[in-house]
C-alpha cells in the first residue's frame, strides 16, 4: 500500500468510511478529557508474533485526520515482528491521535492477522512448485486491504471481483445446462484474453472440462485420491487448482499433488486478527 495514487483512488474512500462510521457526530470521550488542541506522543507495540501488513493503511488513518501527524516506523509490511516490539511512534495533536486509534488498529490488526495466517500456509508449500491463492470470501468494503495483506504474507491474490476473471461455478453450469455449453458461451462473449476456469466436482466433470477446451480446472472439495486421478485425466491439457476448506491443518495433505494452485477461503474469512496496541500516551 505504499502507490500514493492506488492509496488515493481505491483506500482513502473506505478508510473514511470507516471513520465516518465511528464517528458520527464527534468523539464524545476525547473532547471531554482533551478540549483544546495538544501536542503529544503514543507507542505502536506489537503483542504477539507474527507478520506486519497494512503499515501504510494505519497511517493513513491519521492523515485523513490530520495531515500534521508524524509517524516514525521501526518496521515494514513483511517484516516478521515479536510480543514487547516497538512497532511506531505516533507525533500529533491528541485528539487526533486518540480518535483515529480503534479505526487505524482494526485495519493494522486485521491485516496482519491475513499476512501472518497466510505466511504460515505458504511455509508449508515452500519447494512444492503450488501456489496458494486467496478468494473473494473476503469482508465487505474491505477486500483492497485483504487481498494486499495476502501478497505481503506470501500468498497470490485470485481473481479481484467478478469483473476480472471467468469462473464458471457449479450454478452457472447449472444454468447453461453444461459444462460444454457454459464454456463455449464464455468464449463467445468474454474478451479472448481472459481465461475459462471451471469448477469440478466429479471426475464425469473433469473430463467434460477437458474436452470443452477449459484453461483452468477447479478440484473441488475432492480426496487426495480423487484428485490424483483428475490430474491424470487433465494430464497437462488445462492449469489445475484445488479448492474446498483448505486449512492451516490440513494443507500439508496437498503439498505432493502436483496441482498448480491451491485456493483458500481461510486466508480472509477465518485469520485471527494480530494482537497489536497504541500504548503510552503522553503529551510534549
Amino acid at each position: 500500500m505504499n502507490n500514493r495514487i492506488t492509496m488515493t483512488l481505491n483506500a482513502d474512500n473506505l478508510i473514511l468510511q470507516a471513520l465516518r462510521e465511528d464517528i458520527t457526530g464527534e468523539d464524545i470521550t476525547t473532547n471531554s478529557v482533551m478540549p483544546f488542541p495538544k501536542l503529544g506522543e503514543v507507542q505502536l507495540i506489537c503483542k504477539q508474533q507474527g507478520i506486519a501488513a497494512g503499515l501504510g493503511v494505519f497511517e493513513r488513518v491519521f492523515k485523513l485526520l490530520d495531515n500534521t501527524v508524524k509517524i516514525e516506523f521501526f518496521c515494514s509490511d513483511g517484516d516478521s515482528v515479536s510480543p514487547g516490539q516497538l512497532m511506531a511512534v505516533l507525533t500529533g495533536d491528541i485528539r487526533t491521535l486518540l480518535s483515529g486509534e480503534r479505526v487505524a488498529l482494526n485495519y493494522l490488526q486485521r491485516m496482519s492477522g491475513i499476512a501472518t495466517y497466510t505466511h504460515s500456509i505458504a511455509k508449508l508449500l515452500e519447494g512444492s512448485g503450488t501456489k496458494l491463492l486467496d478468494t473473494r470470501k473476503t469482508t465487505p468494503n474491505m477486500r483492497i486491504f485483504e487481498k494486499y495483506a495476502v501478497k505481503v504474507g506470501g500468498g497470490y491474490n485470485h481473481r479481484y471481483n467478478l469483473s476480472d476473471g471467468i469462473l464458471l461455478k457449479d450454478n452457472h453450469i447449472g444454468a447453461a445446462g453444461s459444462i460444454t455449453k457454459a464454456v463455449k458461451m464464455a468464449r463467445e462473449y468474454a474478451p479472448f484474453v481472459r481465461k475459462i476456469e471451471v469448477e469440478t466436482e466429479t471426475l464425469e466433470m473433469v473430463r467434460e472440462a477437458v474436452e470443452a477446451g477449459a484453461d483452468i480446472i477447479m478440484l473441488d472439495n475432492m480426496s487426495p485420491e480423487m484428485m490424483k486421478e483428475a490430474l491424470k485425466i487433465i494430464d497437462g491439457k488445462a492449469e489445475t487448482e484445488c479448492s474446498g476448506n483448505v486449512t492451516l491443518e490440513n494443507v500439508e495433505r496437498l503439498k505432493d499433488l502436483g496441482v498448480d494452485y491451491i485456493s483458500c477461503g481461510a486466508l480472509t474469512h477465518s485469520a485471527p486478527v494480530l494482537d497489536i496496541s497504541l500504548k503510552n500516551l503522553h503529551t510534549l
